[in-house]
């Protein structure tokens, strides 16, 4: 199924022209036409208002890969999105022009195993948005099934609605580790899924929750957002067994959750370290595609290692959290750019060189 873009002119026979970020190489992105698919009968339009960028954009952008994906051909980059109904396919009950949406990017098969039992993020046959070779949201249009379109409240802004699908991997990660009002969480990096997960852990009940990076910056917006206690810390791996007991020692309880939402040898062995026995460890970032870790002292304490995939079934839990305020992800977004040529390129820099950049969204 294809997606499609902004508007900057007129296409033949007067239609407005689509428009998409287009990624042709490395460091080069490009706003160039894009066509969209004919419209299904399960399927809609979708007029593109509020689209975020993600950290894997930003590898794809900058190395044309990101894990074992790798951008072989030009692709429409983008998937953290939200916008306005335009036209609904003949057999749609559930949405009508004008309504405001929210988009799960990630199109399963339906026919697996893993659809069938409902893991359907695991499907290996999935349709990502901006996950090569499928093409992303930056455009003023895409296509899109309707049964993975969520309509948001009046009080759920189109920015907040682009918001669930980063917020959707930290309520991911916290229904796989069953965080509960008894459950005191440690998250390893304040970087937007740290910040995201956090506020996921407090919405699902967590009493206390520790926050540990290697930025003053980022380590004030978590307290500012609502982290009990913050820890500064190195990347120098001799370092962990004094900054663990910090972390005890700020925790002033066991860690019985942690969140490495970073993916380093470091940032992993602290998780492991730091996590009392029978204490679980979720995997959620994917800084390094392998790692040396000190597994078997964790296995003797019986620490369990959780992975987490993209999410699933998320999205109306998300709007739900953000209608009721119970999470509010508006202090993340700290940048926000038009869709201009310039402006493309200039938000990608600012969201690569991170510092005071949380989330850069684009309002088009």
């Amino acid at each position: 199924m294809g997606k499609g873009g902004m508007s900057v002119g007129e296409g033949k026979d007067g239609e407005e022209e689509n428009m998409a970020a287009w990624l042709l190489g490395v460091n080069t992105l490009k706003i160039q036409p894009f066509n969209l698919p004919p419209l299904g009968p399960y399927d809609v339009k979708v007029r593109m208002k509020a689209v975020g960028i993600c950290g894997s954009d930003v590898h794809h952008l900058k190395t044309l890969r990101c894990a074992h994906y790798v951008v072989k051909e030009p692709m429409v980059i983008g998937h953290e999105c939200a916008g306005i109904i335009e036209e609904v396919g003949s057999e749609v009950k559930t949405l009508v022009p004008g309504d405001r949406v929210a988009l799960e990017p990630g199109i399963s098969c339906w026919r697996c195993d893993h659809c069938k039992e409902g893991r359907y993020n695991l499907c290996a046959e999935m349709k990502f948005f901006g996950s090569p070779p499928v093409h992303g949201s930056l455009a003023n249009m895409v296509v899109h099934p309707a049964d993975l379109c969520f309509k948001l409240p009046e009080n759920v802004s189109l920015e907040e609605g682009a918001m669930c699908e980063p917020l959707s991997v930290g309520v991911h990660a916290c229904r796989r580790a069953n965080i509960g009002p008894e459950t005191k969480v440690l998250v390893m990096g304040a970087g937007p899924i740290g910040l995201v997960t956090m506020l996921a852990a407090r919405a699902f009940g967590a009493p206390r929750i520790v926050i540990v990076d290697v930025n003053d910056y980022r380590l004030s917006v978590a307290k500012e957002l609502g982290a009990d206690g913050i820890v500064k810390v190195s990347t120098n791996i001799q370092d962990v067994d004094e900054e663990v007991a910090k972390i005890h020692e700020v925790m002033g309880a066991g860690v019985d959750v942690t969140f490495d939402c970073a993916g380093f040898n470091k940032t992993m062995t602290t998780a492991l370290n730091a996590t009392r026995p029978g204490g679980k460890v979720c995997l959620v970032g994917m800084g390094h595609n392998e790692m040396t870790v000190p597994l078997t002292p964790a296995a003797a304490r019986e620490v369990d290692v959780l992975g987490i995939f993209r999410y699933k079934n998320t999205w109306p839990l998300c709007i739900e959290f953000l209608r009721s305020g119970k999470i509010d992800v508006k202090p993340l977004i700290t940048h926000r750019f038009g869709f201009s040529q310039m402006e493309i390129e200039e938000a990608f820099e600012t969201s690569a060189k991170g510092g005071s950049a949380i989330k850069v969204m684009f309002n088009l």
